[in-house]
């Protein structure tokens, strides 16, 4: 009977309506950085795996590092998955590049999206090679989902002219959710998260969220630009001050954690590997060991391998520099201190720098000054030219003369003494 019943149930059409399909939710937040880069790897490998019908990337993001943006554009280029940027408030600068990298845009009433403009650490107008790359890289990603190219490059360019938008010439292009629509940028503007479900005839899939795990916050929030110099400070600090304070106590456990939550983070984050943490390691111990071998060359090593692992830890080259830089200025500025106000109480220097001093005070005599005999009378033994040897009160005596040549058995006088210099003067 159950087989009869189904079999008439075959016959009538099934209205599936996307019953079946599954849409993930993922959040574009903050600074773009290797730590979101990381993240939306993630989100995308589970959609694909789980057989996902779109991505709809919620994106609210004021910009950030441009090698990042491109890993993320080469992701959605190359996933089968299809992606819907979703701008919920905001997509600048590198957020309007991962948007463009979408195959869809919609945007909430009142969002913008543009001003793309590439700068370098110092917050400048990069070069003309790396603002070269990216007009590139912004038109591409526009034309590639058949775009407009001239309003993407536009939003890196304020040479570009766009009358018909009534742009201000001489700024970047952003553009409204209005605007984007008009130019074909955005498909359309939706004010709810079910609006654009049913807009893309979604509204009866699956929808299912990606949250950031804690592991990937705490690396997005280690990687960013401005926390990593911060981290390498109060590492190099940290140890700095534990020279100068008695056992291991806070500043060196800060300094290690310090610098264990910057390779968590980079590591977390995709940019290093356990080899950099180990060749890091290897660099501490070559340090220690530096304590024990002579020559400095363990501790030429050691120094060499930190600095490496940190280069090699970091996303880019020019930002590690500047972190590393400033980490060894805060740690020399604060030795200077430390050994003005607490030189004495340094305990791992005395071990390898000398301390005593051998001067007077301490009852070191480096050379008797032989202030009897002066005044006194004898000759000499050899001619002075000007020094040679005199005879004084049966004494034999290194003499000098004061620059003239004094004729052997001449009589001579002591004038003055210097340590071990004894002047003489023919009478």
């Amino acid at each position: 009977m159950l087989l009869v019943f189904a079999l008439c149930l075959s016959f009538f059409p099934s209205d599936t309506n996307g019953e079946n399909d599954l849409v993930y939710i993922v959040p574009v937040e903050d600074t773009v950085e290797k730590g979101l880069s990381a993240f939306l790897k993630r989100s995308i490998k589970t959609a694909e795996e789980n057989g996902a019908k779109a991505v709809i990337l919620e994106v609210n993001t004021p910009g950030g590092a441009v090698d990042a943006a491109g890993e993320i554009g080469k992701l959605f280029s190359e996933t089968p998955v299809k992606t819907i940027a979703w701008v919920n408030n905001q997509a600048l600068s590198a957020g309007a590049y991962i948007s463009l990298n979408a195959d869809e845009i919609y945007m909430v009433p009142g969002a913008t999206m543009g001003s793309a403009a590439i700068i370098d650490s110092a917050g400048n107008a990069a070069d003309k090679k790396a603002q070269s790359y990216w007009l590139a890289a912004m038109k591409t990603a526009a034309e590639q989902n058949g775009r407009n190219p001239k309003y993407a490059m536009a939003m890196a360019d304020d040479r570009i002219d766009l009358p018909e938008l009534g742009a201000e010439k001489g700024k970047l292009l952003t553009l409204t959710a209005e605007q984007a629509k008009a130019i074909g940028y955005s498909e359309g503007t939706v004010k709810t998260l079910d609006e654009l479900l049913q807009t893309l005839g979604l509204e009866n899939a699956e929808v299912r969220s990606i949250e950031e795990s804690f592991a990937e916050k705490l690396a997005r929030f280690i990687t960013h630009p401005v926390v990593v110099p911060i981290l390498l400070s109060i590492g190099s600090l940290g140890l700095v001050v534990e020279l100068y304070s008695p056992g291991f106590g806070i500043p060196g456990f800060m300094g290690l954690t310090s610098l264990l939550l910057f390779f968590y983070g980079h590591t977390v984050a995709g940019l290093a590997g356990y080899e950099t943490f180990l060749l890091f390691v290897m660099g501490v111990i070559l340090l220690i060991l530096e304590l024990f071998l002579p020559g400095g060359i363990a501790g030429a090593f050691g120094i060499a391998a930190i600095i490496g692992s940190l280069f090699l830890a970091g996303e880019n080259v020019v930002h590690m520099a500047i972190s590393i830089l400033i980490a060894i200025v805060v740690s020399l500025i604060v030795s200077i201190l430390m050994a003005k106000v607490f030189g004495k109480k340094m305990k791992f220097f005395k071990k390898i720098i000398l301390t005593d001093s051998t001067n007077t005070e301490n009852g070191y005599v480096s050379n008797v000054n032989r202030l009897d005999l002066i005044g006194k009378e004898g000759i000499a033994l050899t001619p002075l030219r000007p020094s040679g040897t005199a005879l004084v009160e049966d004494e034999r005596i290194d003499v000098v003369t004061e620059g003239t040549f004094i004729a052997k058995d001449s009589k001579i006088k002591v004038v003055k003494t210097e340590g071990s210099r004894i002047v003489v003067r023919q009478i």
